[in-house]
């Protein structure tokens, strides 16, 4: 069969090209055409167009961007309408891909979606165009479940993907000493810095990120260089002392630390997979930040708590996100044993939440036999 895929950041080509790997246990003959990134094109086919040259976040950067995002969406639309697929999997990142499925779908395009919109956090009448154009949703969250069934749409659950990745790095993890060796580190303990993926999250964060790091000289702490972005955009913050980097590296560094602090999204969930104690920061551009104040719905920004519907790890958020607090923080995770043991039970609690291993495989054998009965 002919799949063409759409993923607009690192956490979706992640997902995407495990569930390539899916599809290509299950399917004789496939062949993929794809918007994604390096992950994705890993497990062959066609990329059209890496993720970091069309992924915008804000509302102020969106606005900015119009002009590139209408040349975006015209290319896609053109190469969608001469590949012909026999079917459109989207991969989050709703602002694009919502609008794909409307023209797919008027295009006589079958419209699969994996990996929901978070419409449950703000924009809930996306919810009329997943119904008019999305023909199978499959969600990564239990609690996605409860939301579509009270708008009346079947929404399917096969598990969470990011399990079996986590645990595929765990058995193939390198020792302690030859990761350091490698990437040129000491034997002190490892504090992750995971500043986003995209450039807007870095600068907006990383700057504070790393003002902690004098005060503890016992620890060494390493940025997670995002893959879509080179070294250069994180050298003006490298003269700090104590500071190292690691390029496209943030499972083997997730790995083997002893702490983390990160910007919201998938790696929240990551870190807590992977059983590292977290905080979770975010800043966002003042304008943008101030219109989605008054639209989100849910009560906190990491994955971490939000399937856990409780605080399991502290958010700093805004202006909560400054040295001080930040400091306050990471004291905790370092120093305040009670406080870490109590993450790593919650961190087990959820594991058991999001379900057991081969979510990837399930979602790919259920995708496929739903194509075959046509």
């Amino acid at each position: 069969m002919k799949y063409y895929l759409i993923a607009g950041e690192a956490s979706g080509d992640l997902h995407g090209s495990n569930l390539l790997k899916g599809l290509k246990a299950v399917d004789p003959d496939p062949h993929f055409r794809f918007w994604g990134g390096d992950r994705m094109q890993e497990q062959g086919g066609e990329l059209v167009r890496h993720y970091r040259d069309h992924s915008i976040m804000g509302f102020w950067e969106v606005l900015v961007s119009l002009r590139k995002i209408r040349r975006n969406f015209r290319e896609c639309k053109d190469d969608l309408l001469s590949y012909r697929p026999d079917v459109l999997i989207l991969i989050d990142y709703p602002g694009f891909n919502l609008r794909m499925a409307e023209f797919a779908r008027q295009n006589n395009i079958r419209v699969y979606y994996y990996i929901s919109p978070k419409i449950w956090a703000w924009k809930e009448s996306r919810i009329r165009k997943i119904k008019a154009y999305v023909e199978e949703m499959f969600i990564i969250f239990p609690f996605e479940q409860d939301f579509y069934r009270k708008h009346d749409f079947k929404a399917l659950y096969h598990g969470n993907p990011l399990i079996d990745a986590v645990d595929e790095k765990m058995q193939d993890r390198s020792p302690f000493a030859d990761f350091i060796q490698k990437q040129g580190l000491d034997e002190r303990p490892i504090v992750a810095i995971l500043p986003g993926s995209r450039k807007q999250e870095i600068d907006r964060n990383l700057g504070v990120m790393t003002r902690v790091i004098p005060h503890h000289p016992d620890y060494q702490f390493v940025i997670a260089g995002a893959p879509s972005i080179g070294r250069d955009h994180y050298r003006r913050y490298l003269s700090v002392d104590n500071l190292s980097f690691v390029h496209d590296k943030t499972y083997d560094l997730l790995s083997h630390s002893r702490a983390a602090i990160i910007t919201s999204g998938t790696a929240t969930l990551e870190a807590a997979l992977f059983n590292v104690p977290q905080v979770v920061c975010y800043r966002a551009n003042p304008i943008s930040y101030h219109i989605a104040r008054h639209f989100v719905k849910v009560p906190y920004i990491s994955l971490v708590n939000l399937n856990m519907q409780r605080e399991v790890v502290t958010e700093l958020i805004q202006k909560d996100m400054n040295p001080e607090r930040l400091e306050q923080e990471v004291k905790r995770l370092l120093y305040d044993q009670d406080y870490s043991r109590k993450m790593m039970e919650d961190y087990d609690q959820l594991r058991q939440l999001l379900g057991g291993s081969g979510a990837s495989a399930r979602i790919a054998r259920a995708m496929y036999e739903r194509l075959r009965k046509g």
